[in-house]
């Protein structure tokens, strides 16, 4: 019993000894073939993450530019200017006095003409329009490119995007932006939502935003574009006085800044379209 228990015992251990061999090989030879992958993706992922933080880099120098924590902690502004439409980038004859209010993080309000007496109200996801005769619900189309310039804005940009752990900063170098040297960085949100932000090297100030969407008709690709120029401080904050919206490379819509205005003591009505529809029809 002993012999054969120790010839057992020997012919399982000679038949692991055997077959143990080209096991250990096999094994040697995926981890030396494996290896070069391995170290490719460690560098792959150094290397981004050293993109990501230069990234960060530019985009913490824009805020500061832009008045870094009173410009995070603003709590509403104001522009007075004249504003002007363009079609296939000629002017299409539309200019009109007008007034821009924003508060965060979702209340805006403009108004048109002398006596303001055409007035766009967006709280949250609505769109309204007031005027003499009342106030009527706003286009769907219409609310829907507001809302979507609104949502890529650089301030919802860095307020929200950025405090998002899962979106993903590229920076992408320098490139011209109407004879400005700029920096770039392209920001991709959980959803593969991105916003390209450019900033002049010199000064960090945004020079253009722009991002993409596809139509929900015709499902082709847009593109979305403010350019920023003619910066002048006011109450501590640079703000740009001349700004130019583009889709598609054609130019669309200019704005020239006359007065800028932060942090005042708006009325508690100011963002409410019934309010509003009762003050114009008393006019």
């Amino acid at each position: 019993m002993r012999t054969v228990a120790l010839f057992w015992w020997g012919e399982v251990f000679t038949k692991r000894f055997f077959f143990s061999i080209p096991a250990l090989l096999v094994a040697l030879l995926l981890t030396a073939s494996c290896a070069p992958t391995w170290a490719a993706t460690l560098l792959i992922q150094d290397d981004a993450a050293k993109n990501a933080q230069q990234a960060r880099v530019m985009l913490d120098a824009m805020v500061k530019a832009l008045g870094g924590d009173a410009w995070l902690h603003m709590q509403n502004r104001e522009y007075q200017g004249r504003t002007a439409g363009f079609y296939h980038g000629k002017p299409s004859g539309a200019t009109a006095e007008y007034w821009e209010f924003h508060a965060w993080p979702d209340k805006d309000r403009a108004e048109f003409t002398k006596h303001r007496d055409v007035v766009q109200i967006y709280t949250g996801r609505e769109g309204w329009e007031i005027i003499y005769s009342g106030k009527k619900e706003l286009p769907k189309d219409q609310v829907e490119e507001y809302l979507r310039r609104r949502d890529h804005s650089i301030e919802t940009v860095i307020k929200e995007w950025l405090n998002d752990p899962a979106t993903i900063l590229i920076y992408e170098g320098q490139h011209l932006v109407e004879s400005h040297l700029a920096e770039q960085v392209t920001l991709i949100s959980a959803k593969n939502d991105s916003v390209t932000i450019q900033t002049d090297v010199q000064t960090h100030l945004p020079l253009r935003r722009s991002f993409q969407w596809r139509d929900p008709l015709y499902k082709d690709k847009n593109e979305d574009a403010e350019e920023y120029d003619n910066y002048r401080p006011v109450d501590g904050f640079p703000t740009p006085f001349n700004i130019t919206r583009f889709k598609n490379g054609d130019m669309v819509n200019q704005r020239f800044l006359f007065k800028a205005i932060y942090n005042q003591q708006l009325p508690p009505d100011e963002f409410d379209p019934n309010a509003t529809a009762a003050k114009i029809v008393k006019k």
